[in-house]
């Protein structure tokens, strides 16, 4: 048997792929089936009832979480003058103006995040078909079209994830990694499903969170229970 074989065999032991789990105790069945040699990411898909091509549905944000994420996103920053002096003195990866539009178009994107004075939109519009994709674009929804450069940097390092809901209506965001405790993990979660509670459109009607899934880089997905997921756990039981 190969090596992947050998390794799907031991996770599947660990659980039943077909039940659905308490949202910390899947949690906790992800940080077991993380066996790469590496610090795996721990991501949270959530699936909604909306419809993206409606406006009032297509849901976009961001969200601070209070554990944090284990590692410091790269940020860059598109600003002039004294906000440029800021966006650096707040830790900035990188800061500029149209020098650093221009080295984006030219395919450079060694960033895990984007912000921008919004005097500067009318350059940083020009990244909108190569940053929209991959989820990259600044925008005020998500608090990274600002001039309060220095918070906003700040924020975005300790841990604010940006989300927003794809075609299918599914939200997927990174909640830590597989060395965080399962309590730590089910927090960030949580800061994720609690924002999207508050965020639920008037519009939609029948199930807003329709399934919800939890897993690392390399581990299988772990379905999640949703019937009480909007009641915080006190306890790991």
């Amino acid at each position: 048997m190969s090596k992947i074989g050998k390794r799907l065999k031991a996770t599947d032991s660990k659980f039943d792929r077909e039940k659905k789990y308490a949202l910390l105790a899947a949690l906790s069945l992800v940080k077991e089936t993380a066996t790469a040699k590496f610090d795996e990411s721990v991501e949270i898909a959530i699936r909604l009832g909306v419809n993206p091509t409606k406006a009032d549905q297509m849901l976009r944000g961001a969200v601070s979480m209070p554990k944090g994420l284990g590692k410091s996103k790269r940020v860059v920053v598109v600003a002039k003058g004294d906000k440029a002096i800021e966006a650096k003195d707040a830790g900035a990866d990188e800061v500029g103006a149209e020098d650093l539009v221009a080295k984006i178009q030219g395919g450079w994107l060694d960033f895990d995040s984007l912000v921008t004075t919004p005097d500067m939109m009318g350059q940083v519009g020009k990244l909108g078909k190569m940053l929209g994709p991959r989820g990259l674009m600044p925008n005020p929804k998500s608090g990274t079209v600002t001039f309060d450069l220095g918070r906003t940097i700040n924020e975005i390092k300790a841990g604010k994830v940006e989300f927003r809901t794809d075609k299918g209506g599914v939200v997927h965001a990174a909640v830590g990694r597989a060395s965080f405790s399962a309590e730590d993990l089910y927090e960030n979660a949580m800061e994720l499903v609690d924002q999207l509670l508050r965020m639920k459109p008037a519009t939609v009607k029948g199930t807003y969170m329709r399934s919800v899934t939890v897993s690392s880089t390399m581990g299988p997905g772990v379905r999640v229970e949703i019937a009480n997921i909007g009641t915080r756990a006190t306890t790991a039981a």
